[in-house]
Formats: structure tokens, C-alpha cells, sequence
């Protein structure tokens, strides 16, 4: 049997003024050319509801009852890289069958949504105390202090590495919250090796560096590298060399180097 028309809201207005005006069921029908039976649900609903507007409708039970919907919650807060099978698996032990996409949906009315985790290098707690003070240290720096730093890292290239997408269950701006991370290691899997430069004016020259990376092979590379990417930069005769802490850039050797180029205009941090 086809479905019938829905009545428009200002006709179902329309019911309700003639039947405050004392006009009776029928003589709505006949003057609006509509069923009685329809007529009648009409100020039915109105009377019960105090409304014509459509109400919400009950639809299909939820298969996820209240309690369901708090374990899936609390499993995901609790490990955020949990997948939507195996959330399945888990209320599936507790006798309730859903589909994944339902449970990702879910998930979605309550504002965790599936998300690629952000990645960032894995931090000991040493680390995290040496960037801190270094922060403390330059925090009212003045601006052209900053346009005037080269910076310096070399770092390892994954050629071959293994690209797996991840994702997380987690609510608007917790993206770095260390639950929501995938932290990553600096050198691992990598290839080839690259030595690089930048300035606040743009990134400066870089090289690419064969064998084994020692103070010596350091030494060369800033020599060959750091000088014309000053100039290409436009940096002024104050600039500062900024590197890390690593071990061949604080030898022995690599210290007395650049105390040494120091005296030839050669900024160090």
C-alpha cells in the first residue's frame, strides 16, 4: 500500500484554528477537503502534545544499551589505539552483537572520532629537561636574535620503511596528548643520511653524507656548507651557529674546531 502524502504544517495550523473556533471534526473534513480520520489524529496530537510539529520518531531499538555505550568509552579513553573489531570482540563477550561501522558511530555521537595519531621523536626525561632549559634560557630573546640563528641537525632517511596508517580514538584538540601519539625513533630503518641548515629567511644548503658520520666528517661538512648558506640567507656578522648535543658535535675535536673558527667571524651557540 503506497504511503500518504504528508499534510503540510500550515494546514495542520489550519485544523487547529477551525477547531478552536468550535467547528466540529466533519466540518473541518468537509471545508478543507480532507479525511476525518486524518482530521482527527490531527487535534488528537495537538491536544496531547500541544503541537502539529512532527515528533521524533522511535525507529529501531539500539542494539548498544547504556551500559554497552560506557564500556566502549571507557575501553577507548583508556587505550586510544583500540580498533572497531575489537571493540566488536569485546561486547560481543558480553553478549551484545554489532556491527563495527556501528560501534565507530557511536563512538562519533560521543565526540571520539578516528583519527591518524600524530607523530613525534620519542623524548627521555633528560631530553625533555635540557629543551625546557634551553627554552627558559632564550625566552625574552629579541627577535633579531632569531633571524640570525642558523640552525643545524643531520638526520636519517627511510627509504625502505614500513608506512602503516594508525589510528586513535580521541576528542577535538587532545591530538597531542601523550595517549594519542605514536612516538618515533630518530634513526630507525633508515638508509641515508642527510646534514642540513635552515634560517628564519629559509632553509640553507645540505649534504649528503657517505659511511660513518665522525667529528671529522662533521668538521668538513660545516666547513664546506655553513659559510654559504650565511650569505645565501643574508644573515648579519652576528649570527649564531645553533646545533645539539651530539656526541660528535660536542667532541673534543669539533669544540676546539669551531673555537678556533669562532675567531674567524664563525657564530656558535
Amino acid at each position: 500500500m503506497p504511503r500518504s502524502k504528508e499534510i503540510q504544517n500550515q494546514m495542520r495550523k489550519r485544523i487547529i484554528e477551525l477547531y478552536q473556533f468550535g467547528k466540529g471534526y466533519k466540518a473541518i473534513s468537509k471545508a478543507l477537503g480532507l479525511q476525518r480520520t486524518t482530521v482527527r489524529a490531527i487535534i488528537h496530537k495537538w491536544r496531547k502534545h500541544g503541537t502539529v510539529e512532527n515528533l521524533p520518531r522511535s525507529g529501531r531499538p539500539t542494539k548498544i544499551t547504556p551500559r554497552a555505550q560506557r564500556q566502549l568509552i571507557q575501553e577507548v579513553t583508556k587505550d586510544p589505539t583500540t580498533t572497531s573489531k575489537e571493540l566488536q570482540a569485546s561486547l560481543a563477550s558480553v553478549k551484545v552483537s554489532v556491527h563495527d561501522s556501528t560501534i565507530r558511530k557511536r563512538l562519533g555521537k560521543n565526540g571520539l572520532h578516528g583519527r591518524v595519531p600524530r607523530r613525534k621523536p620519542l623524548l627521555s626525561k633528560k631530553n625533555i629537561k635540557a629543551r625546557l632549559s634551553f627554552a627558559r634560557k632564550h625566552l625574552d630573546d629579541p627577535q633579531d636574535f632569531w633571524d640570525n640563528t642558523l640552525w643545524t641537525d643531520e638526520t636519517k632517511v627511510e627509504l625502505f620503511g614500513r608506512c602503516v596508517s594508525h589510528y586513535v580514538w580521541r576528542k577535538s584538540n587532545t591530538a597531542f596528548q601523550k595517549k594519542n601519539i605514536i612516538p618515533t625513533v630518530k634513526y630507525g630503518g633508515g638508509s641515508v643520511m642527510v646534514w642540513g641548515c635552515f634560517a628564519a629567511s629559509g632553509p640553507g644548503r645540505h649534504a649528503v653524507i657517505s659511511g660513518t658520520m665522525n667529528s671529522a666528517v662533521y668538521q668538513n661538512i660545516l666547513k664546506e656548507n655553513v659559510r654559504p648558506s650565511v650569505c645565501d640567507l643574508k644573515l648579519k656578522r652576528t649570527w649564531v651557529l645553533q646545533q645539539d648535543n651530539d656526541p660528535k658535535h660536542t667532541s673534543k675535536s669539533t669544540s676546539e674546531w669551531l673555537k678556533e673558527k669562532q675567531n674567524e667571524d664563525f657564530g656558535v651557540a
